[in-house]
């Protein structure tokens, strides 16, 4: 069984082409650690007039999400967006989770 999840996130004001490159590059052990966390489907849009960026990913019921932010991978990834995107300290992304109100499936 699986569940969706969406954030919020906000992109410094002219950083859509450098966000858009690094993620055409992420790194390989990133997605190895996403997905052995039990995460798949995972997307984020922008919208442009806001720098808003919106993410959705589907996670396993029985995820180990939560252990992400301690490992090597995803510190150094963080460490490699911070200059684009708003964080908060440890160079963690801003998030709002998103509360969901409809689904047509």
């Amino acid at each position: 069984m699986s569940e969706r999840i969406a954030f919020r996130m906000v992109l410094h004001e002219g950083q859509a082409k450098a966000y858009r490159e690094r993620h055409a590059a992420i790194f390989p052990d990133l997605v190895e650690a996403l997905k052995a966390a039990g995460i798949s489907d995972y997307s984020i849009w922008l919208d442009p007039e806001t720098h808003h960026l919106f993410a959705i990913l589907t996670r396993r019921r029985d995820h180990d999400m939560d252990a992400l932010p301690q490992t090597e991978i995803v510190q150094r990834w963080w460490a490699f967006m911070a200059d684009i995107m708003e964080t908060d300290p440890g160079n963690v992304p801003r998030q709002v989770q998103l509360l969901p109100m409809f689904h047509l499936p």
